[in-house]
C-alpha cells in the first residue's frame, strides 16, 4: 500500500488537512502529519492546534509515495517559503511519484514550473501562481501523477480522488458510503 506524507505548516486550512487524513486513514492507506515548522504543535488558520507525528526535519521520506499539501493562508505561503519542502516535492516529481495540493498550495508546484502545460485548479485568485498551467477550474484536476483542489469545500472530492488513486475505485467507493457522502462515483 503507498504511504502518505501530508505537510502541516502554520496558518494550514483544518478541513482540508485534517478531513484529508482522516478520509485516507478510513482507506486504511498509511499517512504521517508532518510539521515544517521546528515543533510537532502546529496551529492552523481557524486557531486549532493539532500535534504532527514527524517533524520535517527528521522524516525519512524514501518509503513515501504520495506527498500531500493542504492550503489554507498563511499555510500555503509558509509551505511555499520552506526550502526543504519544495525540494522534497522536485525529488518526488523526478521520481514519478504523487504530489497533490489543494486551495491555495498549488502555489507551491506552479512556483516550482512543475505545472507547465498541465491541468490545475486552485482556490479562485491563486491562478496567476499556477505558472503554466491549464485552469481547468475543476473541484479537483489530476494530471499524471500531480493531483490539486480546489478548496476547503471540495475536500472531500479531493481525498476521495486520492483514495481512489492509491486504493482503487472500490475503496473510495466503501469509504465514501461510509461517510454518507452521496455524489455518484463514476465506474
Amino acid at each position: 500500500m503507498k504511504k502518505v506524507a501530508l505537510f502541516l505548516a502554520n496558518g494550514f486550512e483544518e478541513i482540508e488537512a485534517l478531513g484529508t487524513v482522516d478520509i485516507l486513514r478510513r482507506a486504511e492507506i498509511p499517512v504521517q502529519t508532518v510539521s515544517v515548522s521546528n515543533e510537532l504543535k502546529v496551529t492552523g488558520a481557524h486557531n486549532i492546534t493539532v500535534i504532527a507525528d514527524k517533524l520535517f526535519t527528521t522524516m525519512d521520506f524514501s518509503d513515501i509515495d504520495v506527498l500531500v499539501l493542504p492550503g489554507g493562508m498563511p499555510g500555503a505561503k509558509n509551505l511555499n517559503e520552506h526550502k526543504g519542502v519544495k525540494e522534497q516535492i522536485k525529488t518526488f516529481v523526478t521520481k514519478g511519484k504523487y504530489v497533490a495540493a489543494i486551495c491555495a498550495a498549488p502555489m507551491v508546484l506552479g512556483g516550482l514550473e512543475l505545472l507547465k502545460g498541465k491541468k490545475a485548479t486552485c482556490y479562485p485568485g491563486f491562478e496567476p501562481q499556477l505558472i503554466g498551467a491549464n485552469i481547468t477550474g475543476e473541484n479537483v484536476a489530476v494530471d499524471g501523477k500531480i493531483i490539486t483542489g480546489k478548496g476547503p469545500g471540495f475536500m472531500f472530492d479531493f481525498a476521495l480522488q486520492l483514495v481512489e488513486i492509491i486504493a482503487g475505485k472500490e475503496t473510495r467507493k466503501k469509504v465514501a458510503e461510509g461517510l454518507l457522502w452521496e455524489k455518484k462515483i463514476s465506474d
